[in-house]
Parts: C-alpha cells; structure tokens; sequence
C-alpha cells in the first residue's frame, strides 16, 4: 500500500453502514470532506482520514464498529497524523462511549451534524485530541450540504428526514428525531440538477416518504410531488422509498399510474402479517389494510412489482401469528423480501417486551418464510420470461458477470437483469439503457441471454466514459439565514411550493 507524499492533499476514505439514508449521508461527507480540500483515496492507498459511517439498527452493529476500529489502531500507530471519525447512528447513539472504547477515535458526530465534520477533523488535529459533537436536532438540512454523488446515472433525493412513529422496535427516530420536511420546490431543484449532470433515475428518500407534507400541512404533499417529477426534462425514472402504510392515499396510486416517469415498484414494508403482532409493534395498520392498498395498486398498475420488509420472531409472536404471516406473503405475491429475525436494540420498546422468542424457534420460522418468499419471487419472474424489457445498465451489480460475460441493470419495476451484449459488446456503457428479452428466471434475479432489441447511448453513459461522477452543491431550503439578504433578482416566476 501507499501513502499520500507530503504537500500532497489528504485523502479519505467513507466506509458506509445501514440504509439508503446511511448511503445518501455518505455521499454528503464525501462532497463535504472534497470541498474542504481531501481528495479520495485510491483502493490501493492508506487514507489520511477513514470515516465510518454507522448503523444503530442492525444486530452486533457496534460489534462490527468496535473490530473494525480494533484492526485500524496498528495502521494509525504507524501513521502520525492519520484521523479516525465515527458518524451516522451508532455515534449519535453512544456518543462518548465510542472514544472510551477506542480512545484512537478522533472524531465522533452525529446524524444531525454531518456538515461539521471538517472543521471538527481540523480542531482535533490542532488540539491532539478528540472531537466528539453530538447534536440533539438538526440544524442545517442535510441536503443543503454539498454532495458527491457515486453513481453518473442514479441519484438520491431526500425529500425529509426523521421520523414520527413509534414502532416499538425501532431506534431510528431516537437517532433521527422527528420529521422535517424539504419544501416541493427545493427538492424539485435538487432533481433538476441532477439530471442536468446527466443522471437518468433519482430515488425520493425518506423514513416514511408519503407522510411527507405533514410539516407544512398537505396531506397530499407527496402525490403532488410525484407527478411534478413527471415534468422534469429528461428525468426518465422516478422511484421512492419508503412509505408506511398507514400513510398511504388514494392518490398516490393514481400519481403512480398517471405519471410515466414515475416506475411500477413500490416497497412498502409489511412487518408482520399479524394483527396481534402488529398491534404489539405500534405498525397502526392492519393486514386487511395492508392487503387492501396492494389491491389497489394492482388495480391501476397491473405490471407493478411489490416489495416489502418482514421481521421474524417479534416478541410474544405465536405460530398462529407466524403462519398468517405466511398467509399474507402468499396472498401479496411480492416480487422480493428483505427479511430479518428480530433482535434486541437498546433503547427500544421491544427490549424489554416479555416472551422474546429462543434463537431456534426464530431460526426456524426464518427458514421456513425464506422458502415461502423463494417460491413465490420464482414464480412470479417465470411470468416474465419470453417479455421484452427496458435496462438501465449498472455497475457491479452482479457477482458473476465478469466470468459469464453478461452486463446487469435493473428492470423499470426494479428486478435485477443479467443480460448478454451480443453485438453491442464494447459499446453500453453504465447509464445505458438496452431493451432485451428475458430468457431465465430465478428467484432473485432475470437472465436476457439473447441478442439485445436496442442500444441507447445517454449522457448518464457518456459521464460515465468520461469517469465524471454528478457533484452537486448544496440546494437552498429557502431558510432563513443570518445577515443580510441578497438582493432579489430582476425577475421571477412564481415559485414552486
């Protein structure tokens, strides 16, 4: 491995942990740390400044943080001036725990002060000793921060952040504290300057994305977003993640269906199938609910691929509440699964719940829902077999791809497709977009192993060519700021709200 030479700029690596909202924050500290003057360090390089990025929600999380900052203390003793930070949930969880364990730590933030990371790497670097600064609400919206985006063809978007539900087993508003939401024009900005670096899709992002509007009261807020993306020049797919069912209109689904930007895919986690388990869960939803908004969207798109969050093994779960959750599987038909055995998260509810469950009871239930979900996403992409499709191509997205030939993208409904170039081999590029035909079909993912219907070259390809990866600044929330204000412009349009 080697090292930056000295007056060279210092390098940094983000290593990343948890969700999309985890994968987004990242994104920011890395435009964050490239503004202040770090360059990203090469994979055969020893960064100057490593930042892990945490998750609080995962079993053994702070396990897998602790040994990964164990195997980082000898490369640091060997390397005067190297800088560790912890960020993200489980430092806005632990705090100054963090610097107790591993005392090598130089920086700890939190979730609601990513924008300080610079200036808190610069003061422990002036004063030889830790940083810890943990906010206990957000203070400057993360999307206001300038951001490296990784992919030249796909973007995030956040449309709010935190959380208003109480889900008994879940940390993340604890972490994230209560929703704040961006106003539609903000985030209308946000997307048309990605598409302007060439992206293609973007993804709105959210803890719970259809409550959105409830800070400025709109319930409908999110239906209305949805289809003003619908006039985003050149923006070709829409998607979001994820919404609460308890939340969700009407007129959503008629967004969805009317808008032709905006995919047929919806991930909306189920949890349980339960009604008792549910309850117990605070979900404030049902199955039938549930069940009900799934018809409804069938109804309008019938291609529309469903996906969903299922936890296993909950507190006090019964078998008789395990197998209607098998039921509500089958009935769903979901096109995929995440799925999860319960496990204890500090801080939560459910820790402290009676009856949880043995470690081989929740195996086994977990066994038994991966097998029901396996036969029915392999059912349901046999459908699909002998069907032309439309591939945003992708990179790396398939392990065996380098061996067997084939280039991956993701479906507009969101299935992962293996395809083979044929006679466009060494022209598609990531970002790309290949029409094929599905030829195989297995559980996780669809092959198109015959000759592709058609090659679209696109400027999310051309970016890609050229290894220019999107750099947006920070987008004005329309906040008030301190000092005075800028003058106003010649003219303007009506805003958008």
């Amino acid at each position: 491995m080697t090292t930056a030479a000295p007056g060279s700029p210092r390098t940094y690596q983000v290593r990343t942990y948890g969700c999309q909202m985890n994968v987004h924050d990242s994104e920011r500290i890395s435009g964050l740390l490239e503004q202040a003057g770090y360059v990203r360090a090469a994979d055969s390089d020893d960064p100057d400044v490593v930042v892990f990025n945490t998750c609080a929600v995962r079993e053994n999380a702070d396990n897998r943080l602790y040994g990964n900052l164990g195997h980082l203390r000898p490369v640091k003793n060997k390397r005067p001036g190297m800088q560790i930070a912890v960020g993200g949930c489980l430092a806005q969880k632990d705090r100054g725990e963090i610097v107790r364990r591993a005392p090598w730590v130089d920086v700890v933030f939190g979730t609601h002060n990513i924008g300080a990371l610079p200036v808190l790497l610069e003061r422990a670097r002036h004063n030889a000793a830790a940083e810890v600064e943990i906010l206990e609400s957000l203070e400057i919206f993360p999307s206001t921060l300038p951001t490296r985006r990784e992919s030249t063809y796909a973007g995030w978007v956040s449309i709010s952040v935190g959380c208003n539900n109480t889900c008994t087993f879940c940390i993340v508003p604890a972490l994230r504290g209560r929703e704040k939401d961006r106003r539609p024009g903000d985030i209308l900005a946000e997307v048309r300057a990605l598409v302007a670096e060439g992206v293609l899709e973007v993804t709105l992002l959210g803890q719970n994305v259809n409550s959105y509007g409830v800070e400025f009261g709109d319930r409908l807020a999110f239906g209305k977003l949805l289809r003003a993306t619908g006039e985003v020049d050149g923006l070709e797919r829409v998607r979001f993640t994820s919404p609460h069912p308890k939340d969700f209109t009407d007129d959503v689904i008629a967004a969805m269906a009317e808008t032709p930007n905006v995919c047929h895919s919806l991930h909306m986690p189920l949890q349980s199938g339960s009604d008792d388990v549910l309850r117990a869960m605070r979900r404030s939803y049902r199955a039938e609910r549930y069940l009900g908004i799934i018809e409804k969207v069938r109804a309008a798109m019938p291609d529309a691929a469903i996906t969903t969050d299922i936890i296993v093994g909950f507190p006090g779960e019964t078998e008789a509440d395990f197998v209607r959750t098998l039921e509500v599987v089958r009935e769903a038909r979901f096109a995929s699964a995440f799925t999860f055995q319960y496990s204890k998260r500090p801080g939560t509810p459910a820790a402290t719940m009676p009856d949880q469950l043995p470690k081989q009871v929740v195996q086994e239930r977990y066994d038994r829902l991966i097998a029901a979900v396996e036969e029915i996403t392999w059912a349901e992409n046999r459908k699909l077999v002998g069907t032309p499709v439309e591939v945003l191509v992708a990179v790396g997205e398939g392990r065996k791809d380098e061996r067997t030939g084939r280039l991956s993208g993701r479906a507009r409904d969101g299935r992962l497709v293996h395809f083979a170039a044929g006679s466009y081999e060494g022209r598609i590029r990531p970002g790309d977009v290949v029409r094929t035909t599905i030829s195989y079909a297995a559980p996780h993912h669809l092959n198109a192993d015959g000759e592709p219907l058609a090659h679209r070259r696109t400027r999310a390809g051309d970016a890609a060519e050229a290894g220019r990866a999107p750099r947006t600044g920070g987008v004005s929330l329309g906040l008030p700021t301190v000092g005075v204000p800028p003058p106003l412009p010649a003219s303007a349009a009506a805003c958008d709200r």
